[in-house]
Parts: structure tokens; C-alpha cells; sequence
């Protein structure tokens, strides 16, 4: 059955304006869908709030979250039932609209599966075309082709899914996320079209930023394929000049190597090999600090004798990423002597995050080094709150009574610190545990 996500032309549809529709005397559920308000959205849900309910004009609120840009929103409403191929009396279908307010997370509810078999082949091509078109024109270009409006749009940072962010850019009332070249990507994926190196690469680095989502979706796809062409192409970049290539480098072959789940691991040798070499001669941070990550995926000596050397470094990144590289799981059972070492110092950083990442890495691994526990111990008077609670962790783990002191002291977990309810938890059930329980 075809949903109509293809009517209209795909370039020269008219996006609404933002907030044109009526206020007064529309249901609950309506204005929550449009302030993207995902708690209450959530409430009244459960409540037995309508997941098809329209407002005053007849729009549904479905397609008012579409609207407001809230991909949270949205799934929540069609988990709920929400009917996710009705269009407003104005507006185009949600999947064009949500095309138009470039949301990858947005769209992507718009795939879900529960959804994807409405729509042709030849609706999610149109949809690729017009991905494509934004992204190519440019948002700003494109939002002063269709609003008429001049000037320059404003313009902010804000976060799209739980891991990747975009710009968001406003013009002529209206307002639309930089997202495009990501959702090209996933349509391209879905519609089984193989896009070059070169070309993911290129809509990465039109950002210049790990954090976008189109640097996020271009990486994750090229990993995914896990063949020698992409492999090939990754680690030539480690040479390049431009320290933006060489860190899309990085990233891809450490993720080709970390999504390999087969029995052969096929890239497990190659990318050792390639981040213990690179790690000694890299001098951008940002590279470095994602060779070192790298590194840390691998278990055994040579990782371990390649992190090391970066423990005592200027940039608190690197001894991040050397302290997180240290892990339990790819540590053995018994720390070697200079590991335990480097901890111990990075457990005593001047940075809270390097101190925490240590703890942690201490507190998860397996070795019962009485200088540990009691590096672990010192952390409890620890300037910093979540060092603290990580410190308690750590001791409780280790089977060590400091930790019921630890945890009485920092008093019942914080609701806005989710982690430290695993933590503390961890001290009292060594007190159950103590107390044979």
C-alpha cells in the first residue's frame, strides 16, 4: 500500500512555518506533541491519552512531533499506535516532512519496521532525491530559497539521538536540522545503493565533527562492511596531512574491527599491528586519543606496552583514553607491575574523569592487589562526588569493608546520577553478603 510520500514535487515542497497552528482549547496531548514535551507525551500515553488525536485544524499529533523536530516524541506515539502515514490538512506526508526537517533520528522512526514495508521503491528513491538536494544546496541556501527570507540564519547545536548531534537553522519562521547527508546515507543503505569511500568520507568531513551525525552514520556504514576495499582505503589515510582524514580513518578501522563478531576476526591482526605502530608517531590529539581507544579493544601485552607510554601525558584525553584502555577484560587476571603503576598515578590525576575512568578500571578488573584496594580507599575523601561513589564501587567489588563506610557517607544515590545506584548498590549487597544474607 503506498502512503503518498512521493506526491509533490521532491525538491520544491513548501515547508510550513513554525508554530502557525492554533493554541486555544486543544487537547492535552496536542500541546505536549508540539513542545516536544517527552515526559508528559509519556504521561498522558499511559493515561489512555489518544496516539491519533488531531488538533483544532484536523492535524494529527503524529505529525505535530514530526513538526517540532522530536524523534522521541514520535516513537513514543507510535509505539503506542499512532497511525504514522496520516499528513495534516496542509502539510506532506510525515516521512517527506520528516525528510525536509532533516532529522536522522527523526526519519528513522519513520523507517521503523512497523512502517517501512508502506512505503515503494520509488517513494524512498524520491526521498533520497530530496535528502540529496538538501544536502548538496546547503540548509541555509535552500531555507532562503523557500522562505524568500534574506539575512543570515540563526543557528545551534542540539542533540538528535542519544549519541550524535546536529545544527539546528532557523529562517523565515522556519526551522530545520543540518542532518541530510545522514539520512542520504540511511536511505541509500536501505535502498541496497553502494555509496564510494570518497564519497561517505566527503559528507563526514563536511562537518569536520565526530559528534555529527553525519560523520557518526558515514564511519558506522563503512565498518559494517568489513571488507578489504574499505579497510584498504581507511588505513591509507593514516598518512594523510590533514589530521580530520586520519581521524575518519581511525575511527573506521577501529569500528571495522570492534563490529567483527565473526569466529575468524579476520581485522583483529591487521588493526593491532596498525594502532600499536601508529600510536608511537601520532602527534594530533584527537587522533591519538581515538588510536589509544583502539588499543584499549584489544587484549593482551602488546596493546597494554603501546598504552603506557601515553599515561603521563599533557592532555587529559589521552590519559582518559590510557586509563579506560586498561580494562579489565582486556587486562589479564593479575595487572603486569608497570600497569598497576600507571593506575595507581592516574588514580591520583589532577583531572576528576582520568581519576574516575582509573577507578573504575581498578574497581572492574580482577586483580586483588592490596595497593590497589587501598588506592581505591584514598578516593573516598575524593574532591569529587562520582570519584567517590566509583571508589565505593570499586571496594565493594573487592570485597573490602571500607566500602560500607564509603557509601554511608555519600548517603541514598541522586536521581539525576543513574550510575550511582549501581554503585552504592554494590556496597550493600557486600553487607548482605558479609552478614550471610
Amino acid at each position: 500500500m503506498s502512503t503518498g510520500a512521493g506526491t509533490s514535487g521532491a525538491v520544491d515542497g513548501e515547508l510550513p512555518t513554525d508554530g502557525e497552528l492554533p493554541l486555544d482549547g486543544e487537547p492535552p496531548l496536542v500541546a505536549a506533541a508540539r513542545d516536544g514535551d517527552t515526559d508528559l507525551v509519556r504521561r498522558l500515553l499511559l493515561e489512555g491519552g489518544d496516539p491519533d488525536v488531531c488538533d483544532a485544524r484536523g492535524t494529527p499529533v503524529f505529525w505535530l512531533a514530526v513538526e517540532a523536530r522530536s524523534a522521541t516524541v514520535a516513537q513514543l506515539l507510535l509505539d503506542h499506535g499512532a497511525d504514522a502515514g496520516r499528513c495534516g490538512p496542509d502539510g506532506p506526508h510525515p516521512l517527506r516532512a520528516a525528510v525536509d526537517r532533516g532529522s536522522p533520528a527523526l526519519v528513522e522512526v519513520l523507517l521503523d519496521s512497523r512502517v517501512r514495508a508502506r512505503y515503494s521503491e520509488q517513494e524512498l528513491l524520491e526521498m533520497r532525491d530530496l535528502a540529496r538536494h538538501w544536502y548538496e544546496t546547503g540548509v541555509e541556501a535552500e531555507l532562503r530559497r523557500r522562505t524568500g527570507a534574506g539575512g543570515s540564519a540563526g543557528r545551534v547545536r542540539v542533540q538528535d539521538d542519544e549519541f550524535n548531534s546536529v545544527h539546528e537553522l532557523s529562517l523565515g519562521g522556519t526551522t530545520v536540522r543540518d542532518g541530510h547527508a545522514a539520512i542520504l546515507t540511511r536511505l541509500e543503505e536501505l535502498l541496497r545503493i553502494r555509496a564510494g569511500f570518497e564519497e561517505l568520507m566527503g559528507r563526514a568531513l563536511a562537518h569536520r565533527d565526530p559528534d555529527h551525525t553525519a560523520w557518526g552514520s558515514a564511519a558506522i556504514l563503512l565498518a559494517h562492511r568489513r571488507d578489504e576495499e574499505t579497510w584498504t582505503a581507511a588505513a591509507a589515510l593514516r598518512a594523510h596531512p590533514d589530521p580530520v582524514r586520519r581521524l575518519f580513518g581511525a575511527e573506521v578501522l577501529r569500528l571495522t574491527h570492534l563490529f567483527d563478531d565473526s569466529d575468524e576476526d579476520v581485522f583483529a591482526g591487521p588493526a593491532l599491528d596498525m594502532f600499536t605502530d601508529w600510536s608511537a608517531e601520532e602527534a594530533d590529539l584527537a587522533v591519538l586519543t581515538e588510536v589509544l581507544v583502539a588499543l584499549g579493544e584489544h587484549p593482551g601485552p602488546r596493546a597494554e606496552a603501546a598504552l603506557l607510554p601515553h599515561a603521563g601525558h599533557r592532555d587529559a584525553r589521552v590519559r582518559r583514553a590510557v586509563a579506560q584502555g586498561l580494562s579489565a577484560w582486556s587486562s589479564p587476571p593479575v595487572f603486569s607491575g608497570a600497569a598497576r603503576a600507571a593506575l595507581r598515578e592516574l588514580m591520583t590525576d589532577k583531572e576528576a574523569v582520568v581519576r574516575e575512568d582509573a577507578c573504575l578500571t581498578v574497581a572492574v578488573g580482577r586483580d586483588r592487589d592490596p595497593a590497589l584496594a587501598d588506592a581505591l580507599a584514598a578516593l573516598l575523601d575524593d574532591a569529587d562526588r562520582r570519584v567517590r561513589a566509583v571508589a565505593v564501587y570499586g571496594l565493594a567489588l573487592h570485597d573490602d569493608e571500607r566500602c560500607v563506610e564509603g557509601a554511608r557517607r555519600l548517603g541514598p544515590p541522586r536521581p539525576d546520577r543513574p550510575d550511582e545506584e549501581r554503585y552504592l548498590g554494590a556496597a550493600w549487597r557486600y553487607e548482605w553478603r558479609r552478614d550471610g544474607r
